[in-house]
């Protein structure tokens, strides 16, 4: 899968671009709030149609102007795909191959990306919201029924919440309609938690033997999916769909008491260890970086797997953050298998040296000139 160009109308402080990509490493240089992110926020939106730096769209659109445009040609199997994204004050409209879509999960999974920022090295040692966001967004390109799973699941957890805090507050409970939107939940629910086990299980796989080659032999990454029901490779939805149901069951009169639901895949998490040891607590720095390089190179491969095609890389600012045995090991595991986007204020040392016939674009208050 590549991109292989891009047009931006009043986005951010682009007013009006067109760019063409080499089919490998792709560079962006400048100094700091130039643009160089902004382009490289705009292919992630592209993909995703969501930005990776804020949860409001107005903040896409330049200053003074009513609409912002994205425009791309991906080049993937069968042939030259076409995409669009529109955004105004009232939303976003998306096309593919010049057709309008309906539902975002209809657009998302043409392009797919795989980001790598320093933040993300929060993946580790953040908050176990940060690593459900990763699965969602990762695992939703690769799959569109875990898309639709997860927007469902969002919606009737919303509603349900309402519900339950309502019953806190009137004292009046309607367990029929209770009984209703927890099946509705159920369902939804158990797709999610079966897919992530699968997933992950796949994710580790790679993310094993790049951790070792990265540590030098020395450490073993484990990935752990925690979550309030019992799953292994043989566990059905079925199964996990009984278990939440008698998990709920049991929590309901806490439930009514506190307003909220207290079971489901919205409490789930993702732990590291190495050499059994929990990286988030215990790990050092170094481990702690190594990990997210492992995890993010995983994607990489899993995505390759689960959709038949490599995705794009993004890489926004990281180099600076790793030191010269992990960039080696980043732009070795890269080089000829996967386009690339990489921001940077300079490019020296390792990453020069390893880097072969990139496109180096240089930015300056939003102008972009190729060297």
């Amino acid at each position: 899968m590549k991109l292989l160009d891009l047009q931006l109308r009043h986005y951010r402080n682009y007013e009006d671009l067109e760019i063409q990509f080499n089919p490998g490493v792709n560079i962006f240089i400048g100094e700091n709030a130039q643009g160089k992110t902004n382009l490289l926020e705009a292919i992630h939106v592209l993909a995703l149609a969501r930005s990776h730096r804020t949860n409001h769209d107005r903040e896409l659109i330049q200053w003074q102007a009513k609409t912002a445009m994205l425009k791309g040609n991906v080049e993937r199997f069968p042939g030259k795909l076409p995409l669009e994204i529109q955004i105004n004050a009232t939303g976003k409209r998306v096309k593919v191959n010049h057709l309008f879509q309906q539902r975002l999960s209809s657009y998302i999974g043409n392009l797919n990306v795989v980001l790598f920022a320093p933040e993300d090295l929060e993946l580790v040692k953040g908050s176990p919201q940060l690593r459900r966001r990763f699965m969602d967004i990762e695992f939703g390109q690769m799959s569109s029924r875990y898309l639709y799973n997860i927007s469902q699941y969002h919606r009737q957890l919303k509603q349900r919440n309402q519900y339950l805090k309502q019953v806190e507050q009137a004292g009046k409970l309607d367990s029929v309609l209770l009984g209703v939107m927890s099946d509705q939940l159920i369902a939804s629910g158990a797709q999610i938690i079966h897919t992530r086990y699968q997933l992950i299980q796949q994710l580790e796989t790679w993310a094993q033997e790049l951790h070792q080659h990265i540590s030098r032999q020395k450490e073993t990454l484990t990935l752990k999916y925690v979550t309030q029901v019992t799953v292994n490779d043989q566990t059905t939805v079925e199964e996990i769909q009984s278990q939440l149901k008698t998990l709920l069951e049991k929590s309901q009169a806490r439930e009514q008491m506190l307003g909220t639901t207290l079971v489901g895949p919205q409490r789930d998490d993702l732990q590291f260890l190495v050499n059994d040891q929990n990286v988030q607590k215990f790990g050092s720095q170094g481990q702690q970086r190594t990990t997210a390089l492992s995890v993010k190179l995983a994607e990489i491969e899993l995505m390759k797997a689960q959709t038949g095609e490599y995705p794009l890389l993004l890489l926004d600012d990281v180099l600076s953050e790793l030191d010269d045995n992990r960039q080696t090991h980043l732009l070795t595991a890269i080089q000829d298998k996967v386009q690339t986007f990489l921001t940077t204020t300079s490019l020296d040392g390792v990453a020069k040296q390893l880097i072969q016939d990139p496109s180096i674009f240089r930015i300056s208050h939003g102008q972009v000139s190729k060297e």
